[in-house]
C-alpha cells in the first residue's frame, strides 16, 4: 500500500463496515467486546491513524487550542509555554503553536489567526509584547474566544487579559531602594516600544514623585549588552546614582559587569534592582534583588481563561501580583551606613 490505511481499510481488514469502524475510534458503547477487540487488532496491524485535521474541520471541534508568540522582547518565553500547556494538557486540549517576530503587521497577525482558525482551534491564547498587538486583535471577529497574555490597555469586552502587573512591580523595586534611604535612582528601562517597559516607568516615577526623589531615565533594549552600555554611560557622568533600577535581569547582569569593569563596588557604592527572577539570579555576585514574575503561572492562567471563556463566560482581566525578591545587590547607601 502506498498510502496511508484509511477506516475502509481496517473495515476490510476487521470484516466489519465503515461505521463500526468509526464507531470503535469513536467509543460508542454499541459494539460487542468480540467486534471491538477485532477492529482494534485491525487498527494495529494496519498502522490506522484517523484524520485529526479532518475530524475537525467536519466537527468543528478539535480539542486544540492555538498560541501565537508575537514580539522579540519575551525572554521568559519557555516558562509561558510551559503553564499554557500544562494547563492545556490537564483541561483536556492539544496546544498548536505559531509565531510572529520582528516588525509584523497587522495583516501578518490576521493570517496567522486565521491560519489557526481554519484547522478549528477552538481558542487563542496571544503573548504579545506590544500593546499595538492588542489594539489589532480589538474589533476582529474571529469566532473564537482570545485571550492576551503580558500586553494589556484595550477597551475591547471580547478580548480576555491576563498580565502581571508591571506597574506595581516597580514601584515594590523603587520602594524597596527608598526604603533603604537611596533618593538617586536611576532607571535603565527596556525597549519603550513594549508594554511592560512603559508600565515600569510609570512606576518608578510614580515612587520617585511621591517621595520627592530624583533619578535619571535611559533607554535600552531588555538585553545584557544594553545594560553594559547604559551603565558606562552612568559611570562617565558628572555623578554616579545610589542606586539602579534595571529593567530586567538581563540588563541587570550587564550593568554588574560595566560595574566590575568601571570599579563601582555593588552594593557598597551603587545599589542595583532587577526585574524577572531569571533562573540562576541568585548566583550573580552578588545575588540580585529583583522582582519575581510567576510565568508559568502567566501561561496557565490564560488558558483557565480560555477555558471559562468557552464555556460560556464572559471575558475577564487578571492581573498577577509580583514579588520582590532581597538578595545581596541592595544595601542603605554608603552616605547613611
Amino acid at each position: 500500500m502506498d498510502r496511508p490505511p484509511g477506516m475502509m481499510d481496517v473495515a476490510r481488514e476487521a470484516g466489519v463496515s465503515h461505521i463500526t469502524v468509526s464507531r470503535v475510534i469513536n467509543g460508542h458503547p454499541s459494539v460487542r467486546p468480540e467486534t471491538r477487540a477485532r477492529v482494534e487488532t485491525a487498527i494495529q496491524k494496519l498502522g490506522y491513524r484517523r484524520n485529526s485535521v479532518a475530524r475537525a474541520l467536519k466537527s468543528r471541534h478539535s480539542s486544540t487550542i492555538g498560541v501565537v508568540i508575537v514580539g522579540s522582547e519575551l525572554f521568559e518565553l519557555p516558562r509561558i509555554l510551559l503553564g499554557v500547556e500544562t494547563a492545556a494538557k490537564q483541561a483536556g486540549y492539544w496546544v498548536s503553536l505559531a509565531s510572529r517576530q520582528g516588525e509584523s503587521t497587522t495583516a501578518d497577525l490576521l493570517e496567522t489567526l486565521q491560519r489557526l482558525t481554519d484547522q478549528s482551534v477552538e481558542a487563542i491564547a496571544v503573548v504579545a509584547d506590544r500593546s499595538d498587538t492588542v489594539e489589532a486583535l480589538s474589533g476582529l471577529s474571529l469566532g473564537v474566544p482570545v485571550a492576551v497574555v503580558m500586553s494589556g490597555n484595550a477597551p475591547d469586552p471580547e478580548l480576555s487579559f491576563v498580565e502581571v502587573d508591571q506597574e506595581l512591580g516597580a514601584r515594590l523595586a523603587v520602594g524597596h531602594l527608598l526604603d533603604l534611604g537611596h533618593r538617586d535612582i536611576a532607571h535603565l528601562t527596556g525597549a519603550l516600544r513594549t508594554f511592560d517597559a512603559r508600565a515600569r516607568v510609570d512606576g518608578w516615577q510614580g515612587e520617585l514623585t511621591a517621595a520627592g526623589a530624583r533619578g535619571a531615565l535611559l533607554e535600552g533594549d531588555f538585553d545584557a549588552e544594553s545594560g553594559f552600555r547604559l551603565a558606562h554611560e552612568l559611570c562617565d557622568a558628572d555623578r554616579l546614582p545610589t542606586a539602579v533600577f534595571a529593567g530586567n535581569d538581563q540588563m541587570a547582569m550587564g550593568v554588574l559587569a560595566a560595574f566590575v569593569e568601571r570599579g563601582v563596588k555593588v552594593p557598597h557604592d551603587v545599589s542595583i534592582v532587577g526585574f524577572d527572577d531569571m533562573k540562576g539570579a541568585g548566583y550573580l555576585v552578588p545575588a540580585l534583588t529583583t522582582v519575581r514574575q510567576d510565568f508559568a503561572h502567566l501561561g496557565r492562567s490564560a488558558i483557565e481563561l480560555l477555558v471559562r471563556r468557552m464555556a460560556g463566560e464572559p471575558a475577564q482581566r487578571h492581573k498577577l501580583t509580583p514579588q520582590l525578591v532581597v538578595r545581596h545587590s541592595t544595601a542603605a547607601p554608603r552616605a547613611h551606613s
